[in-house]
């Protein structure tokens, strides 16, 4: 029986992952009603995945659960209710990759160089650099390494952290488990076993947030490279999820985005490109700034409630962002009543009949640089909303921001857009309660 075909409920508990394939094949759970709620422990991303070779994507996240009634060339509205760091402490850092230990592309076809297996099973030995072995011939096989890492603890109340020194790093990598808190279902290594600690001592904020999260492409592909710029990697790979631009282009939903505002919170509103959508979570961060310079950020185990909601024909490429009022850039934050009302006194002072009526809203671009990201971005705010693209280009100078979400080719495009066209596109009413305006 199709999950499809199922009785829809009202909640549905999310303990199950993908092992790095993200589309088509992966059986979906659900379905869940339209406007009901998703819960899921999330295991980190990246760097867990990333030393466990038989993962063909860099993260690990939820099955994809089916929502009642979405189509193809609908969308779905994802609130993000709830958001919580669960892990103790984690570990990242700048990476490099180890020469004949991968296919192309070590995030998706990693080789053990010794006995000549793809994808092998491995487990971990001792602490240290050269933990991960390979189970059919025992030889180290981590494709990655540190170039510069840390490990760092977090506080329980998802406040603060801090990098630790080597002995720390030690003891905590001897039961990685006990302090990453790895869901039991995850099949990942603890990035804690390699206890790399070159930073010792550098307090931070925490501020979590999902860095892949939305609905499934219509292509099975590496759950890392669901987006413009880790997806040209696969353009034309030595490897079997290899693909063309104008493939990847259409398949791909932009889920991987490493954008710190998609926060508790935030509304996303991503395309339908599969029956039932096939929403997914996973990627937490703790922290992480503007462009994720490092490449990684502190990748951990987190809890998750969503609600989601269908969104009728509103086709989109990528994902639409109405952000928490204190995350939007402060020229596309909506007036106050002070502000209205000398708003309107200048209006009356030159003779401007006409006041528009505007809300925020960002669209995600991704591209192979920051360059091609921002033209993806600005090209689907112009399609989707109909206004020309250098009013756009106005809009977001004098009343919105580009901000960089991930380098090499992650933006945001925000800008201020009259409510008579969100209105149109469906998403009025989620605009005003998100943003606090009359209706």
């Amino acid at each position: 029986m199709s999950v499809l075909s199922k009785s829809a409920v009202p909640v549905v508990d999310v303990n199950t992952y993908t092992r790095g394939i993200l589309g088509p094949s992966n059986e979906m759970l659900g379905p869940v009603k339209n406007g009901g709620v998703i819960k899921a422990g999330t295991p980190p991303g990246c760097w867990g995945p990333m030393i466990t070779p038989k993962f063909q994507g860099g993260h690990e996240v939820s099955q994809p659960v089916a929502v009642e009634g979405a189509e193809i060339g609908d969308a779905v509205a994802i609130k993000i209710k709830h958001m919580r760091v669960t892990s103790l402490a984690t570990s990242s850092g700048v990476m490099e990759f180890v020469d004949g230990r991968y296919v192309g592309d070590p995030f998706v076809a990693k080789l053990c160089n010794s006995c000549g297996t793809v994808s092998p099973a491995s487990h971990i030995e001792g602490i240290g650099d050269d933990a991960v072995h390979c189970d059919n011939c025992g030889a180290e096989v981590n494709a990655f390494k540190f170039s510069n890492g840390y490990v760092i603890v977090l506080d329980e109340v998802n406040q603060v952290s801090l990098t630790v020194d080597q002995d720390v790093a030690n003891r905590l990598a001897e039961s990685p488990k006990l302090h990453a808190l790895i869901p039991d279902n995850s099949e990942q290594h603890s990035i804690l076993s390699l206890a790399r600690s070159d930073i010792s001592g550098l307090a931070a904020h925490m501020q979590p947030f999902l860095g892949n999260i939305g609905t499934t492409p219509s292509r099975d592909l590496p759950d890392s490279h669901n987006a413009g710029d880790f997806g040209s990697f696969l353009v034309d790979a030595p490897h079997k999820y290899a693909m063309s631009q104008e493939e990847l282009n259409k398949h791909k939903t932009d889920g991987h985005m490493d954008t710190n505002s998609v926060r508790e919170g935030a509304i996303l509103i991503c395309p339908v490109k599969v029956s039932g959508a096939g929403v997914y979570m996973g990627d937490m961060h703790a922290q992480q700034g503007n462009g994720e310079i490092a490449g990684h950020a502190t990748d951990v185990s987190g809890e998750v409630e969503l609600e989601v909601g269908v969104i009728k024909k509103l086709e989109l490429d990528g994902p639409i962002l109405l952000q928490r009022l204190d995350d939007l850039p402060p020229m596309a934050r909506p007036m106050n009543a002070e502000q209205l009302k000398a708003v309107q006194a200048l209006a009356k002072k030159y003779g401007q009949k006409h006041v528009e009526v505007n809300a925020p809203i960002t669209f995600i671009g991704s591209g192979r640089t920051l360059n091609e990201a921002t033209h993806v971005g600005l090209d689907r705010a112009a399609k989707i909303t109909g206004i020309p693209r250098d009013e756009i280009l106005n809009r977001a100078t004098i009343a919105g921001s580009i901000e960089i979400s991930r380098l090499p080719g992650v933006v945001r495009v925000t800008f201020m857009c009259p409510m008579s066209i969100i209105d149109k596109l469906g998403i009025g009413q989620l605009v005003r309660e998100q943003y606090g305006l009359p209706n």
